[in-house]
Parts: structure tokens; sequence; C-alpha cells
């Protein structure tokens, strides 16, 4: 049906961009932001695209359907829409925004990981060649690209946008340096979009309730080994999953090299110093284990423990709604820091935090490994101490 200039003049925006069709691809797009713009879609060269026909009611609707008119008498005689009359040298090439983004990513892929790069072009495939791949990269507005975010943020993927809108940039910042464009639509948007979910962190025990906590686990009720693989966590502070899937393979004299495939940025493997308790802990799981291949099996030995098992064992010691697995490294990183004995960048390598650089680019899994070894000592007699004494004490005397 066709539009009525009533219906272009009242209209209201709303939290979407909307799209009132004239018929003949002439559609009016309404922005949340209250703008009206004409767009016209057409095909050439096999390719779907879109001309802009500037803003309502500067351009009202008689005149944008003149203008289509117009548009499909080039096409019918052959010519192409969006050359333009007159065109000089220094007219800017035409380039699709899915051109420009291959030949960028070309341009990048050395930098990265296989992995990473694998998730910027899935981004680019899935979220923006569908919404903007045909158009002319001197041609994409800024509303082009905002509805495509919103339909992102729409199925919940807030973040998602976020990253969807920085890689688009980064095309957009290309084409510019190559001369397909003159500015980045994209650019004003990250101010647009929804803001990121206020995170709610796992809970982390206090070093005051750690005395309680550990010795809950000296006098467990369940199984033993589940009370040993929490005192392990305690100690390492690894993530549940490396110690849940951990192999007897992976222990090699004081040092565990769990494997990159393991580790939740897959690029490199992590090292965990193995301090006396922790070796005594694993030399008391081992006679557990028996012929399993696990350090952690489940119930027949050929499976580790289910994903429930630690958690559910922090819930039977008495800290359910007070504690998590995952809280233990909060616990590890609080009191790490606060000691003042130790460098932040070898916490944050203890922890697997590692810098989005070296994620890309070279890493080295000993970085401050003997200071690492150092810290890990000290924190597993820091245990315990709590765990026997539940006082503090000065914690300079326990480095040594």
């Amino acid at each position: 049906m066709a539009l009525t200039d009533a219906q272009c003049r009242n209209t209201k925006p709303t939290n979407k961009v909307q799209k009132l069709s004239d018929g003949g691809g002439l559609h009016l797009q309404i922005t949340p932001a209250g703008s009206r713009l004409w767009r016209c879609s057409y095909r050439w060269d096999h390719k779907q695209r879109t001309a802009s026909f500037g803003s309502y009611p500067a351009v009202g609707l008689a005149r944008a359907r003149l203008l289509r008119a117009e548009l499909k008498d080039k096409l019918a005689a052959g010519i192409d829409p969006a050359a333009k009359e007159g065109a000089n040298q220094n007219a800017l090439p035409r380039k699709t925004f899915e051109d420009a983004a291959r030949e960028w990513f070309r341009s990048q892929e050395a930098r990265w990981v296989s992995g990473y790069a694998a998730r910027i072009w899935t981004r680019l495939k899935d979220d923006a060649f569908p919404s903007i791949g045909h158009m002319d990269v001197a041609e994409v507005a800024p509303t082009d690209v905002l509805d495509l975010l919103r339909k992102i943020e729409d199925r919940g993927a807030i973040e998602m946008a976020k990253r969807v809108r920085q890689s688009i940039s980064a095309v957009f910042r290309f084409s510019i340096a190559n001369g397909w464009c003159v500015n980045d639509p994209s650019a004003p948007l990250a101010s647009a979009l929804k803001a990121r979910p206020r995170v709610q962190h796992r809970k982390a025990l206090s070093e005051n309730e750690l005395p309680a906590f550990l010795r809950a686990l000296d006098t467990y009720c369940g199984e033993r080994s589940t009370a040993l693989g929490l005192k392990l966590i305690a100690h390492t502070f690894v993530r549940t999953s490396e110690a849940r899937f951990a192999k007897w393979s992976e222990f090699d004299g004081d040092l565990w090299r769990i494997p990159a495939e393991r580790m939740k940025v897959k690029s490199h493997e992590h090292l965990v110093p193995l301090s006396p308790q922790v070796r005594a802990i694993l030399a008391e799981l081992k006679d557990l284990a028996g012929d399993s291949d696990w350090i952690l099996p489940g119930q027949r030995g050929d499976k580790p423990i289910s994903e429930v098992t630690l958690i559910y064992g922090v819930y039977r010691a008495g800290f359910y709604k007070r504690a998590t697995v995952h809280g233990l490294r909060g616990t590890a990183s609080t009191i790490l820091n606060e000691s003042g004995l130790f460098r932040s960048d070898a916490i944050e390598r203890q922890l697997a935090h590692v810098p989005a650089d070296e994620v890309r680019s070279a890493y080295n899994a000993a970085l401050y490994l003997a200071e690492r070894r150092e810290m890990m000592n000290w924190y597993s007699d820091r245990l315990d101490d709590l765990g026997r004494t539940g006082t503090h004490g000065d914690l300079s005397d326990l480095l040594f």
C-alpha cells in the first residue's frame, strides 16, 4: 500500500528503526532519534543496493517518488544509479562493505590467533553482511549500522553488539585509509547502544571466612575426593573445569602443565607450581583414583566427576549461598594482592588472566615462574595457618 503524507509526518519514533514502504523499493526510514530518511532498494550487477534520497520533509513524498522513477529509468537504460553525473578522477571508487571487510580481514589476519580471527569473521558474516554487506561503504549511514546493531541487542546479545560495532568501525577506518569512503558511520553509535547489565560477581570468601571453610573440608562427611578437589582448587585457584578434567599425565614433578585446549583462552598452556601441600593432596587423590587417568574420577572411573559435584560439596560443607568454587579464585587474588609481597603481574599470570595483546601474539607460559613458585608456597602456608588457627598473624612472617 502506498504511503500518505500524513503517515510520513505523523508516525512516531520507537526504540527500533521503522521502515514505511511506498512500493517499488522506496521506503521512509524512521530512526529512534526521530530522523526520517528516504531509502530506495534496487539491484545492480546482481547485487542488492540502497540509494539515499535525503530526509523528510526536506524531500517530500512526491519528490521521493520522482527520484525513484528516475532511478528505475537509469536501471532500464543500463546505467548504474550509483554512478555520479560528471564523475571525475577525484570521485570515490565504489566498494561494497563486504568487499572492504574481506580486504581488511586479510590485512589483519596474520596478527591474530586462528580462534580470534574466526570469531571476528563470524561476527561480520552473520551480523553485518546480511544488512550492509551489499552497500557501498561510501553510502552506509549511521542508521543502517544502528539498525543491525539493534537486531543483535534484541536477541539479548548486548556485549556482542558492542563487539560487532568495533569490527565494523575497523572496516570503515580501513576504507577511509584506502580512499573508499570519507567517514565512519559507526563512530557516533557507541553511546547509543544498550549498557551491559551489571555483573553479578560469584561469591568469594573473605580471609576471615576461610578458617571455617577449611576446617569444614577437614571434617567433610561426603566423598573424600570431593573435599580434596576443593582443597586443590583453594590452593591452586585454577578454574573448576581445569581441575575437573585434569589427568595424571599433566603433572611433572612440582609443575602442573594444563594443556592449551583446556584453558579459557585456548591459545597456550598454563603452568601451576605445586606447593608441598598440593603435592600431598595429589598423593592422596592418587590413592583414591586407582588406575583412572583422571585425578578426580567419577564413580565408574572412566569419566571425571560431574560439573555439579564440587559446588554441591561447597553446599554440603555448610556454605550454601555463602561461597562458590569459582569464588576461591577471587579469594586468592584478594589475599595475594593485599599481602603486598608479590607483583600484580605475577598474580594475574597465575590466575591465567592474559593481556589481549599476548593472546594475539607471543605468549610466555613461564613468565614470572620463580616468583610464582614462591607465591604458591606462601599461599599454601597461609591457608594452613588459617585452617589451624583462624588468626591472621603477621603476613610477612609467613613468607619464609
